[in-house]
């Protein structure tokens, strides 16, 4: 088969195809940039990702991304380390750091239960949870995973999981979008946004 480019950019182009989300195309267009930036940039690049992958790893309390001793939610004095909110990746502290009102710690799984991919209750962060709570002082554990099937199937699985060590599990309330209109919501939203109902 004819190469129509040097194999040092074929290689690139296929190392940024085997990122997540990113087709052929895209990887092409992203290699062929790489290749235009001057040489001081393309090394800071290179840098910036074998740096990454050298000094980032899970804090051993929450599992979150961190690259110091333990990441700068548990190390937070001032945060409510009797209730812990748990979601999938690491990405999702940052959903809800965003919002402001949680003052709580977090542990991250790093995946939810998914048979259909080969994801089983071992193959996440479950045991580090459960030995945290066994530990003591935790009140509350928020289960805040996708209200999709495997995130739904998760929470449940850990809701069992916790019962018997006396904790109080929550879900977060799923429900109508602020801005939406109720004629354009689904069955399941409006079922959710019923059940997280609340006083007003």
């Amino acid at each position: 088969m004819q190469r129509y480019f040097p194999a040092a950019l074929e290689r690139l182009t296929e190392a940024f195809a085997k990122l997540p989300g990113i087709g052929g195309k895209t990887a092409q267009r992203l290699a062929f940039h790489v290749l235009s930036l001057p040489d001081e940039e393309a090394a800071d690049f290179a840098r910036a990702i074998v740096e990454a992958k050298q000094t980032v790893h899970t804090c051993p309390i929450c599992q979150n991304l961190t690259d110091g001793e333990r990441c700068a939610i548990c190390s937070d004095e001032r945060r409510d380390q009797g209730v812990i909110c748990v979601v999938a990746e690491p990405r999702d502290v940052i959903a809800m750091e965003r919002a402001r009102e949680y003052d709580g710690v977090y542990h991250v799984l790093h995946g939810v239960i998914s048979p259909l991919n080969h994801v089983g209750p071992d193959d996440i962060r479950i045991r580090e949870l459960l030995a945290r709570v066994a530990r003591g002082g935790v009140r509350e554990v928020i289960m805040a995973t996708n209200p999709d099937t495997e995130g739904e199937a998760t929470a449940m699985y850990l809701s069992r999981l916790l019962r018997p060590m006396e904790v109080k599990v929550t879900r977060l309330a799923y429900g109508i979008p602020v801005g939406s209109q109720l004629e354009y919501a689904d069955e399941v939203t409006l079922l959710r946004a019923l059940e997280g109902r609340r006083e007003i």
